[in-house]
């Protein structure tokens, strides 16, 4: 199992090291980044992606380890702290770079078999709001099963997080440890993917989309029979 995990913050407090528990609890092969230490550039909102392609995107050549990294993993775990009630800008950042793989658009195939963690931690509250800016990106690139752990730590770094707290944060990783352990290789979209992707469908045999999305959705014949779930 190969586990991604991309921290919204550079400094390893109590997000780092929930998220880092959760993929060294799975026993899978870890590649971690940090932001905004591994990609720090803002989208310029050039549209580039979309009209033109990804690779004309000003830094993709930036972009692409993190990008190569989630397509060879199984498991993308996004985690960051509560920033001001959200995630935080620099996980904002590079999610926004991946707009032209939401599904009204060019998701990646690959997705639909993932599974994907969003992790937020806060001292007090905001968890459920930054774990919805992260999920959202998951959600419509297709990742077939998502976990999400919102935890108020009561403390503002992870040396001052109470013993019992932690007991509670190591009980709840090694179960989502387990269900990634459990389930990989055998994860398939629900029904919430499965009717988005059918209403981007019609949206793509109908025109109503960009030239650069209807090429894609047509050579991948998910206008016709095929989809991406199905090898």
């Amino acid at each position: 199992m190969k586990v991604v995990v991309i921290y919204g913050q550079d400094h390893k407090g109590s997000t780092y090291h929930i998220a880092h528990e959760i993929a060294r609890k799975t026993g899978g092969d870890i590649t971690e980044f940090f932001l905004p230490r591994d990609f720090r550039e803002m989208c310029c909102g050039c549209t580039q992606c979309f009209v033109k392609g990804e690779e004309k995107c000003p830094h993709y050549q930036k972009l692409l380890p993190i990008t190569r990294a989630i397509d060879e993993s199984d498991v993308i775990i996004l985690a960051s702290p509560v920033y001001v009630f959200h995630a935080t800008g620099a996980m904002k950042s590079l999610l926004d770079h991946y707009g032209y793989r939401w599904m009204p658009h060019r998701p990646e195939q690959l997705m639909f078999s993932k599974q994907g963690v969003c992790v937020s931690t806060a001292a007090g509250a905001g968890m459920n709001s930054a774990i919805k800016d992260m999920a959202d990106s998951l959600s419509y690139w297709g990742v077939a099963k998502i976990y999400k752990y919102g935890v108020a730590v009561a403390a503002v770094d992870w040396d001052s997080v109470s013993d019992k707290k932690k007991k509670t944060i190591d009980k709840a990783a090694s179960s989502i440890a387990s269900e990634l352990v459990r389930r990989n290789g055998k994860v398939k979209p629900g029904f919430k993917t499965k009717f988005l992707f059918s209403i981007m469908r019609m949206m793509q045999k109908n025109g109503f989309n960009l030239k650069k999305d209807m090429e894609y959705w047509n050579e991948k014949g998910w206008t016709g029979s095929k989809r991406p779930w199905i090898n």
